[in-house]
This record gives C-alpha cells, sequence and structure tokens, in this order.
C-alpha cells in the first residue's frame, strides 16, 4: 500500500465511526434507560441472593435446634448399651432369686426411661435383623453363609444403631448373609 492510500483510510475510519455511533442512537435517554435497566437487574439479583441467605440460615437454625443434642445422644448411648449388657448378662435362674428381683427391675425401670427419653428426642432404633444391607444405616462386620436368608441380609446384629430424627447417629454393627459356600 502506499502512503496516500494510508492516509486516506485514516481519514475515513473517524466518519465511520461517527456514523455508527448515531444509526446506534446514543442519546444521553438511551443511555439512562440502559442503565436504568442494568440496575433493576442487580436489584433484583441482589433481592434473590437476600432471600436465598434468608432461607439458608432459618434451615440451618432449624437443624440447628433440631440436632444440638446429637453430640450428648452419642455419649447416652453407651449408657444404653450397658444398660442392655447387664440386663443380658443376669442368667434365668438369678432372674426368678427374690434377692436380685428388685435390682433387676430397677435396671429394667432405668433402661425403659431411657427408651422413653430417646423417642422424646427423636432418637430410634434402626430394626436392622432381616433388613437389606443399607451401606447409610449398617456397617457390615462380617459375611456368614447362609441358606435361609438371601445374600446382602443382615441376619445379626452386633451392636444396634440409631437415627436422630432423619439423621444417622450411628451405624448397626452388622453380620451379613452370605450364599453358602459349595
Amino acid at each position: 500500500m502506499s502512503e496516500e492510500n494510508i492516509g486516506e483510510n485514516e481519514t475515513e475510519t473517524p466518519e465511520v465511526e461517527a456514523t455508527t455511533g448515531e444509526a446506534e442512537g446514543d442519546s444521553p435517554f438511551a443511555k439512562l434507560e440502559g442503565e436504568l435497566e442494568k440496575l433493576r437487574n442487580e436489584v433484583l439479583y441482589a433481592q434473590a441472593e437476600t432471600q436465598n441467605v434468608r432461607r439458608r440460615l432459618e434451615k440451618e437454625k432449624t437443624d440447628a435446634s433440631a440436632y444440638a443434642a446429637t453430640g450428648f445422644a452419642r455419649d447416652m448411648l453407651s449408657v444404653a448399651d450397658n444398660l442392655g449388657r447387664a440386663l443380658a448378662a443376669i442368667p434365668a435362674e438369678l432372674r426368678e432369686d427374690d434377692r436380685i428381683k428388685s435390682l433387676l427391675t430397677g435396671i429394667e425401670m432405668t433402661a425403659k426411661e431411657l427408651d422413653n427419653v430417646f423417642q422424646r428426642n427423636g432418637i430410634s432404633k434402626i430394626d436392622a435383623v432381616g433388613a437389606k444391607l443399607d451401606p447409610n444405616r449398617h456397617q457390615a462386620m462380617v459375611e456368614l453363609p447362609s441358606a435361609d436368608a438371601e445374600p446382602g441380609t443382615v441376619i445379626q446384629e452386633m451392636q444396634a444403631g440409631y437415627m436422630i430424627k432423619e439423621r444417622l447417629l450411628r451405624p448397626a454393627l452388622v453380620g451379613v448373609a452370605k450364599a453358602p459356600d459349595a
């Protein structure tokens, strides 16, 4: 290209830009409308975000109050386990002895009261034996060959599992059926 052509192109460019700017309607009114629309959208997004934050905080508040006792409840599960073990350890012949009956009755009443407290606070025992293995509620400790139960079915419970409302408090430790060896 020659220098004359370059000079001509440079002078043509500003004219094209000026014409284009006028054609788009860059009047102050149009600019203000564009800014107004942009600000409206920003306000709508801010309102939506505020509403989402408010909902999230409300849910967190509800969850915090519903599950505040989770740590304490977990600690109380060992008490329930020990009471159950104490009751299971008493042989049948001692259960009939008049000297032991009142002690046994006291332990049974304590265990029953603990179960009532659990129920009032939304803590429930997981029914494991006979159910299909659910990794969200059960922890398989051993596979046992069984001709009677379908593979994957819980056939033994080693430690009870518990839920607090809809959340897992402690999984049930279980033995799961497998196909018998041939």
